[in-house]
């Protein structure tokens, strides 16, 4: 995909750019695959501020995305390319021979008139659903199984995809966008490919307004607030945080404090970490 920019209009205008959407098809999304999204603002049950900068932006409807891909050797065709504002990745539209129609991860270099499909012997091209065990040891894949019929769980942010590294016994390696080695039951399903819109994360917002409209609120620095406020707050001038780490609102280390809890069961599959230490 292509990076779009802008005519300097505006000191804003200048610097921003977006993602090419030329790629994507003309039309309004599948009304029957629309769901509401109610909005709470980062609000919780008593309506208390559980999730600070949050509120505002434009209405939104969610897609309902297939992600188990459990109609096996059926084939199904891509009838359109369409933005999603609930994800960073491009969806696609398909039907399937019987006349069901659902959305998908799109991935990279998927066009319409495509045909997918999901099975344990299909053809190794972006878009196909198979289990590990059926894909050749090096592919790339996304939307990933943690737990066989629960649906694609891992790797399905734009431009993501974790690399087979092994097949041994029951398990598959692989290596995550993270960096991260895990393993992962091999009939577990994978889509081939590596998701769309690959250059997401070089697109430069641009102004404050389009955060906005995207559902986030100012987020202001603990520095530059007061010391009942938040603990990096006061001093004289611009001050350090006077502390061996930064910390929350709350004192809770942050940047780069683990957070994961000790013990998991999952643990064990765990080979490599994606932090060094």
């Amino acid at each position: 995909m292509a990076i779009k920019s802008y005519r300097p209009t505006s000191p804003a205008r200048r610097q921003m750019t977006g993602a090419d959407h030329s790629v994507l098809t003309d039309k309004a999304p599948e009304k029957s695959l629309l769901a509401k999204k109610k909005k709470n603002s980062g609000r919780n049950n008593y309506g208390r501020i559980t999730v600070r900068h949050r509120g505002g932006g434009n209405r939104q409807k969610y897609r309902i995305i297939d992600w188990k891909r459990n109609k096996t050797d059926i084939p199904a065709k891509v009838l359109a390319l369409e933005y999603d504002p609930n994800r960073t990745a491009f969806i696609a539209l398909i039907m399937y021979a019987d006349g069901e129609k659902s959305y998908i991860i799109a991935p990279h270099g998927l066009k319409v008139g495509d045909t997918v499909v999901s099975g344990k012997e299909v053809d190794i091209v972006a878009g196909n659903c198979l289990p590990l065990s059926s894909i050749p040891v090096g592919t790339q894949v996304h939307n990933i199984e943690m737990n066989p019929g629960h649906g694609g769980q891992l790797v399905r942010a734009a431009g993501t995809s974790a690399q087979l590294l092994a097949k041994e016994g029951r398990y598959a390696t692989l290596r995550m966008p993270s960096g991260e080695v895990r393993m992962v039951l091999q009939n577990c399903r994978a889509v081939v490919g590596v998701v769309s819109n690959i250059e997401n994360d070089i697109v430069n917002v641009g102004k404050a307004g389009r955060k906005r409209h995207m559902g986030r609120r100012p987020h202001v620095r603990g520095s530059a607030m007061n010391p009942v406020d938040h603990p990096h707050g006061g001093g004289e001038g611009k001050a350090p945080i006077g502390r061996p780490s930064p910390v929350t609102p709350w004192g809770k280390p942050t940047l780069g404090y683990r957070t994961r809890k000790r013990g998991k069961s999952t643990d064990r599959l765990i080979i490599r970490r994606r932090t060094k230490s």
